[in-house]
């Protein structure tokens, strides 16, 4: 899907402002994944957040997990979906805080290829407006592992609905084109 240089694009998938090989249309498959030792998904306000964004937005849900705090927990279920075949985005919350079991991003910082670091000062951004300082005591991360972008959000269906709808659905398919390389399309299982 992304732009190569026989379609006249750089080929280095560079600091293109748009790739014009994708479509804003294009559906893409999303896994969500609830970090979180005391929630249930009956009560999981952010991660339904998250979902909501996604879907009304026309893309699929390909999974939606619920799993305790933890290193390896965290780790071993975000390397699981980013090699399922339906899953082109990954989206976490929880996890994401200063406590000492907040973990979430260091579990999954080992797994990227690429980080995205101007994620974070937009969610920075627009958290300011809405929460003020209190933006401070929140981490979030995004980045790409083997052509599926990550993104780590807070447990807060506020902050969740803010990344997704504003940041995450209105790039997540230009950022699945371009990070795709090799693998099949947006929505796409591999053979």
């Amino acid at each position: 899907m992304a732009t190569d240089e026989a379609d006249g694009g750089s080929g280095d998938g560079g600091d293109e402002t748009a790739d014009e090989d994708a479509t804003d249309d294009e559906v893409i498959g999303a896994a969500v994944v609830t970090v979180s030792s005391t929630r249930s998904l009956e009560d999981d306000e952010p991660g339904d957040a998250v979902v909501s964004a996604f879907e009304d937005a026309g893309h699929e849900l390909a999974t939606r997990e619920l799993i305790e705090s933890g290193y390896d927990n965290v780790q071993s279920i975000v390397t699981r979906l980013v090699d399922r075949g339906d899953v082109d985005v990954v989206v976490t919350t929880g996890g994401t805080g200063v406590s000492p079991d907040d973990v979430t991003l260091e579990a999954i910082s080992p797994l990227l290829d690429k980080e995205l670091p101007a994620f974070g000062d937009l969610f920075t951004r627009l958290g300011y407006e809405e929460v003020g300082t209190g933006v401070l005591c929140t981490r979030t991360m995004a980045g790409v592992s083997d052509g599926v972008p990550i993104f780590c959000l807070p447990a807060h269906a506020t902050a969740t609905d803010l990344a997704t709808t504003s940041i995450i659905v209105p790039e997540g398919p230009k950022l699945v084109s371009q990070a795709v390389g090799d693998r099949a399309s947006p929505g796409e299982v591999e053979e």
